[in-house]
């Protein structure tokens, strides 16, 4: 349950810096007070409304668009490429090559068994010898 809470956080962060940098626009076009054409990809259509010269000197003003602008994140954290010297190069195959060899799992071909007696002893060491405990 841990993990999958952690994988459901980092996507929706992820998610969360995608969208953070995105741009959006928005173009509409009216004519007089009604909504002709709306545009989430470019420019708006015109009404295509055909007025001559003296029409177009009494409605001038007839037609109008708008464009509205969401902008996202423009400044990121920009990291360049370090170049590494030869001596920390070194450091880090070593360090990757020993870190990874950590978690390696070995399989042992031990065989232990649950109920084990210990072999019989014919001879008495203890009395063949003389060695006592005193």
């Amino acid at each position: 349950m841990k993990q999958f809470s952690i994988k459901i956080a980092s996507f929706t962060l992820a998610f969360l810096v995608l969208f953070s940098t995105f741009s959006f626009t928005v173009d509409t076009h009216f004519c007089g007070d009604f909504l002709v054409d709306i545009s989430f990809t470019g420019e708006a259509e015109g009404c295509e409304m055909q007025m001559g010269k003296a029409s177009e000197a009494k409605m001038k003003n007839c037609c109008k668009d708008e464009v509205q602008e969401i902008e996202g994140q423009k400044e990121l954290q920009i990291q360049k490429a370090v170049s590494l010297s030869f001596k920390k190069q070194q450091f880090l195959t070593t360090f990757i090559a020993t870190y990874k060899d950590i978690f390696v799992k070995s399989k042992s071909n031990n065989n232990f068994y649950k109920d084990f007696s210990p072999p019989d002893i014919p001879i008495d060491y203890q009395v063949l010898y003389q060695n006592f405990l005193i």
